[in-house]
């Protein structure tokens, strides 16, 4: 790379900053073509700290706007640029206005900020806003079911032995190769000590409780909680329980079947009252040693910390898999009330953040009983 490129670089960097300095300083001043100057005013309006004013002024000029920075930048480029402007230029308003919403590029943040804004958004606009939502929850399905449901049904199926199968519940494969040294050469065939059978179909083997923490900085984990529900929804040798909770606790478990309507159920916002979603989700228990419970929230407790804490415990002693999700994202290391975490390992209670691409290995190894650990150990 030349040394006018280097510049050139940080000239954009920097931005118009640097150019003052300088000319203070009586240094050549770079010059940029066409295409790199319209690149520095995209890059300026955004972060440009001495701008008045910002892109929210006018439809055309944030329409504008949104199209270069798909012009000029790469997808994941655009996508972190998007999310800067929501927060330094409060850009929520273009939100408001379908046309916008077309020209922006979906990911799993801009879905979080749809969920929190759509009960203000007018008619005309949540059509396109529920399109949008659909692309995100489509893509994200699309990428992590065909890993999820071998490796849970697999997990399910060695997880239960079924050692008085009806005739239609025989595995046999495996019934076969248990019994070979049993085989009568006299008649030409293997006489079963043992039959070995399938979990029956249509009976759930496992229940699993989703206790999801809607509050804003979970956002990301909103979403991707919503799609695995969705997903576990479908396998019958699960039952699945989805349930968000802030201050308030509402039982989604009906909308299922649609991880858009799921999402949209959602209030993202609010406080935190773990204590009273874990008294929800204790009613739901039918036989703990068949449950597993996972707790999605990054454990900052706005109610009753000591009453929350005996209530974890509780459902560990009697037999619950209880498994404390910091976040389900890609975002990186979440914060997270570090105190807590502590004590509910001292419980025998996992706490880790966890990345949606190893979450079907995490309920595999809840199903079969193994130690749960952080997934990067």
């Amino acid at each position: 790379m030349s040394d006018l490129d280097t510049q050139k670089r940080w000239r954009l960097i920097l931005g118009k900053a640097a150019e003052d300095a300088e000319q203070h300083e009586a240094q050549e001043r770079v010059t940029l073509t066409e295409s790199e100057a319209a690149i520095d005013r995209t890059l300026g309006e955004l972060y440009d700290a001495e701008r008045s004013g910002g892109l929210g002024g006018s439809s055309p000029r944030i329409n504008r706007w949104l199209g270069d920075i798909r012009k000029y930048f790469p997808t994941s480029v655009v996508r972190v640029m998007q999310k800067d402007a929501l927060e330094r230029l409060g850009l929520e308003r273009m939100l408001l206005e379908p046309e916008l919403l077309e020209s922006i590029e979906p990911d799993v943040h801009l879905v979080g900020t749809l969920l929190s804004l759509h009960q203000l958004m007018p008619e005309r606009t949540r059509e396109t806003a529920r399109k949008v939502v659909r692309k995100v929850v489509d893509d994200i399905e699309k990428k992590l079911k065909n890993k999820f449901i071998p490796t849970v049904t697999g997990a399910l199926s060695r997880s239960v032995r079924n050692r008085r199968p009806k005739p239609n519940e025989i595995d046999w494969h495996t019934t076969i190769r248990a019994n070979l040294k049993h085989y009568q050469p006299d008649y030409q065939t293997i006489i079963p000590e043992r039959l070995r059978g399938h979990g029956r179909k249509g009976q759930a083997l496992k229940e699993v409780i989703l206790l999801v923490d809607e509050s804003g900085s979970m956002s990301a984990s909103v979403v991707y909680a919503s799609v695995f529900g969705a997903v576990m929804a479908s396998i019958r040798s699960l039952r699945t329980h989805f349930v968000v909770f802030d201050t308030a606790v509402v039982n989604l478990t009906e909308l299922l079947h649609d991880p858009v309507e799921l999402l949209f159920g959602t209030q993202l916002g609010g406080g935190t009252d773990i204590n009273k979603a874990l008294a929800y989700a204790q009613t739901l228990v039918r036989n703990p040693s068949d449950t597993i419970l996972i707790l999605i929230s990054d454990l900052y407790e706005g109610g009753n910390a000591g009453e929350m804490l005996q209530r974890l415990q509780n459902l560990r002693q009697a037999g619950v898999c209880v498994v404390a999700l910091l976040a389900l994202s890609d975002e990186g290391a979440p914060a997270y009330n570090q105190e807590v975490a502590a004590y509910l390992a001292q419980l025998d209670i996992p706490a880790f953040a966890c990345t949606p691409d190893r979450f079907a290995d995490l309920i595999a190894a809840a199903i079969k009983g193994e130690k749960l650990q952080a997934p990067n150990q």
